[in-house]
């Protein structure tokens, strides 16, 4: 496999593609992977997972019975971890006989199932950062008013607009620019790998609850410092009026 992206491997819906970052996973304080050639493979047109070279795995890895099957990647054995004082069952899987060849000496460890990741000496949140995707924070004068069953939750002629591969424009308000007032802590949490934890609220308005239609990262990520002290509001559920001009809806996965 090559390292450049008109070399990236495509078989049906699953794109792979060589990594040129060290990767480690831990769990219980130990290593469990440590690579210098990962493999990205995008399972879903999301974002990619890690894919390690079975001699960069340092954990003990042991056949558990369960099989997983792909249409695209085959059947996968599922693998107990083990570590020092430590086995997570089905926290692995091989492709061994996958109809892609490039998979069948790697092994795919599950995110969720490993305590901490690691890109070089910087530790990743909720899944691996897509190469191909890009967040761009712009300072901006534009006059930006978020509306819901038609009362007016937030107003700004100082918000910051963040540009996301993939994804509408969100525009983040300063938090002294909305109405606070209407809006409800609903205790959702997300985690995002290029910005961070966010806190989510839901608005209270006239026509009823709008759940989770508002969100701030209170530590964004040094990325995206930027949006520190700012509200976003979801595109797809909400009005927002951009220098007077309501815009239009956009249909997303997020709708």
């Amino acid at each position: 496999m090559s390292t450049t992206a008109d070399d990236k491997q495509q078989r049906g819906r699953v794109r792979l593609e060589r990594g040129a970052k060290r990767v480690r996973a831990f769990l219980a304080g130990q290593v469990v992977a440590d690579t210098a050639h990962p493999v990205l493979v995008w399972e879903v047109p999301y974002y990619p997972a890690y894919y390690i070279p079975l001699a960069d795995v340092r954990a003990k890895l042991r056949a558990d019975g369960g099989v997983v099957h792909s249409t695209s990647r085959g059947d996968a054995r599922t693998l107990t971890v083990g570590v020092d004082g430590r086995e997570i069952a089905g926290a692995a899987l091989r492709y061994e006989y996958s109809p892609i060849e490039a998979l069948r000496d790697l092994v795919r460890l599950d995110w969720q199932a490993m305590d901490a990741w690691f890109e070089e000496d910087e530790e990743v949140f909720t899944h691996p950062r897509d190469p191909y995707t890009r967040v761009d924070i712009l300072a901006s004068s534009r006059h930006v008013r978020v509306e819901i069953g038609g009362a007016t939750i937030a107003e700004s002629s100082s918000p910051r607009l963040l540009f996301e591969t993939g994804l509408p424009v969100r525009y983040y308000l300063p938090k002294t620019h909305v109405r606070f007032d209407l809006l409800v802590p609903s205790g959702t949490v997300t985690h995002c790998p290029y910005k961070g934890q966010a806190e989510y609220w839901s608005v209270r308005a006239a026509d009823g609850l709008h759940a989770d239609v508002a969100w701030s990262y209170r530590t964004p990520l040094p990325e995206s410092q930027k949006i520190t002290g700012h509200v976003a509001f979801l595109n797809e559920r909400v009005d927002v009026h951009v220098d007077g001009v309501l815009q239009e809806r956009p249909a997303t996965k997020f709708s």
